[in-house]
């Protein structure tokens, strides 16, 4: 994951996919990456690389609970206190869409939709 993060600027996009072959073989053939798998409880995680630098993943919607969702980009923003973040943004029209989950050695995660609807991940990363 990346090394350094500011509050409030965009930290990490990943792609929500149904195939993890394909999109790996599109983004590999057309800008480069390679990529380096992350067991999950349901799948395989796979981060984009460029060279040795982290710069984005593949989601894995194959859980019956993404039935539904459609393919498309994630971004996540970082965020100083995502429990006290989220708050605030749901006294500001958000919606939680999960709760707020740990991932080990990536940070405290939520994924909101924010007033307009548009979904959004804020992430509170592990101090460096």
């Amino acid at each position: 994951m990346p090394h350094e993060w500011s509050h409030g600027h965009f930290y990490w996009n990943e792609l929500m996919t149904r195939d993890a072959e394909k999109a790996k073989k599109f983004y590999s053939d057309t800008v480069g990456w390679n990529f380096e798998a992350m067991p999950m409880p349901d799948g395989t995680y796979w981060v984009a690389k460029m060279g040795d630098q982290y710069i984005g993943g593949l989601f894995p919607l194959t859980s019956p609970q993404f039935d539904g969702v459609p393919e498309s980009w994630m971004s996540y923003l970082a965020v100083d206190d995502v429990d006290a973040r989220v708050k605030k943004a749901q006294a500001g029209g958000a919606t939680l869409m999960r709760p707020i989950f740990d991932v080990p050695g990536v940070g405290r995660i939520a994924i909101l939709r924010e007033p307009g609807g548009a979904g959004i991940g804020w992430m509170t990363p592990p101090k460096m």
